[in-house]
């Protein structure tokens, strides 16, 4: 049965289910740290994640049926429970969400960032993650065939594009040996749409680099944004082929990290700077209307997703 739950004020369709699991890397020998948000019949009760608090049901059932599944890719150095808001609300709205921590490029362990190194090993990242989910005796049976989504916010979005068949080449100072050169990536077939949040993108200048990318794409950036400026959205606008469906939208007023969940409000500090947003902007406004968002794109593209391999 379907649980219709209150969530902020709105009204979803399930509960939040709240697992861990950690996935083994085999070319790196690191472990991927994984939390996976999922529908479910369950009470949610508050659960403490690090400095978060998350209203969520640990450890309990899968809800009957069959659901999307979506990987969320966050950036260098930062961590995926900071998008927990957004992932437990497509939880409580029929999709199953898989959060990697990326090994060494994290908040608590950053060693590789600005290699080509990272660049390799992340969209290897959520190949590795999809398949443990398809294969998880919990989940695999509770997920709909042909529909995987990957989520990226900055380093995330390149993650997306290169995992959606991206070729991205390394510059001379991400190399030990200073030399640019293409970064090897297998991409998955199986991705069938991407949503993009001030994606990184300057690894894809090269002609070509996104040809392969056809997948539909939600690309949202952000007007005051240092870190990923326009930039970045244009190399990927004018990088994809013309039949490739892309809906892009310009956050007016929005940061670079105004894509990041509400921190608690002992956590909002200048000296902090991804709790901060451009004057007068509304996070938790916005991130009402961001996870709408992304929901109702989301519910478009799965419904027409085949299983990869599938006649049309």
């Amino acid at each position: 049965m379907f649980l219709l739950a209150v969530y902020h004020g709105g009204m979803s369709l399930f509960a939040a289910g709240l697992r861990s699991s950690e996935v083994p890397d085999p070319p790196t020998a690191d472990s991927i740290p994984l939390l996976i948000l999922y529908p479910s019949e369950a009470a949610e009760q508050n659960e403490t994640l690090g400095p978060y608090t998350i209203s969520a049901a640990r450890n309990a059932p899968v809800a009957a049926g069959t659901f999307p599944l979506v990987v969320l890719s966050h950036g260098t150095g930062g961590s995926p429970l900071v998008y927990r808001t957004l992932a437990a609300h497509l939880a409580r709205n029929g999709f199953v969400v898989l959060l990697p921590e990326h090994p060494r490029n994290n908040r608590n362990n950053n060693e590789l960032a600005g290699t080509a190194a990272i660049l390799a090993n992340r969209p290897r990242h959520l190949r590795l993650v999809a398949d443990w989910a398809f294969l998880d005796d919990a989940l695999a049976a509770a997920l709909q065939p042909g529909a995987f989504s990957i989520i990226g916010h900055s380093l995330g979005g390149y993650t997306a594009l290169a995992a959606a068949g991206g070729a991205p080449t390394a510059f001379p100072h991400e190399s030990p040996d200073h030399v640019s050169r293409p970064i090897e990536v297998t991409p998955d077939p199986r991705v069938n749409a991407l949503v993009l949040l001030a994606p990184a993108s300057p690894w894809f200048m090269a002609p070509g680099a996104l040809s392969a990318v056809r997948v539909p794409i939600l690309m949202l950036t952000a007007e005051k944004d240092p870190h990923t400026p326009r930039e970045h959205g244009e190399i990927i606008r004018r990088g994809l082929p013309a039949e490739t469906p892309l809906e892009h939208r310009v956050v007016p007023n929005a940061g670079h990290f105004s894509f990041l969940s509400p921190f608690p409000q002992a956590m909002i500090a200048p000296s902090f700077p991804p709790s901060q947003d451009p004057a007068g902007f509304d996070r938790e406004q916005f991130h009402h209307h961001l996870n709408a968002e992304v929901l109702s794109f989301l519910d478009r593209v799965s419904k027409h997703a085949r299983p990869h391999g599938a006649s049309t």
